[in-house]
């Protein structure tokens, strides 16, 4: 009987960790990014989200700018492309981890932003010469805060 018991409850612990792994790790893996057609860098970028894990579907536009700002993206805060994600937007060359943060973490916001074309940046050459700012835009009475220096 004690056996039986054993086994039972053992079946019940790996069937709760695997919903518990299978819940932290699931994610939006599919995104659409869009990007003025001469871009360059923004092809490398969805290329970098490929590399790691994501399904891009670009799309070229010459509506970056109203889209960003529809978006709610103040316009000096606004990256070079916009990619959208699991009801989320990522502007510029946001790192990975940054974009699995937002994903796994699902906070309150409407999205993230690497302004301009830092150096170093995913999808940009050069050498990263000091730690990326990443903006959360929150859409509340302040247009942003900052969300991390670390990256």
């Amino acid at each position: 009987m004690l056996k039986r018991i054993l086994s039972v409850a053992a079946i019940g612990i790996l069937v709760a960790t695997a919903y518990f792994f299978t819940q932290k790790t699931t994610m939006a893996t599919e995104v659409n990014l869009y990007k003025n057609p001469q871009c360059g860098c923004c092809e490398n970028y969805a290329e970098y989200l490929r590399e790691n894990g994501f399904t891009v579907t670009v799309n070229p536009t010459h509506e970056l700018v109203e889209m960003s700002k529809n978006a709610g993206i103040p316009e000096d805060f606004q990256g070079c492309h916009l990619v959208m994600i699991d009801g989320y937007f990522v502007s510029g060359h946001v790192p990975v981890d940054a974009v699995r943060k937002l994903l796994n973490e699902k906070p309150n916001i409407k999205g993230i932003t690497l302004p301009g074309m830092p150096k170093g940046s995913p999808g940009m050459g050069g050498q990263k010469n000091r730690p990326f700012e990443i903006y959360q835009i929150s859409g509340k009475n302040l247009p942003f805060t900052q969300r991390n220096k670390e990256y």
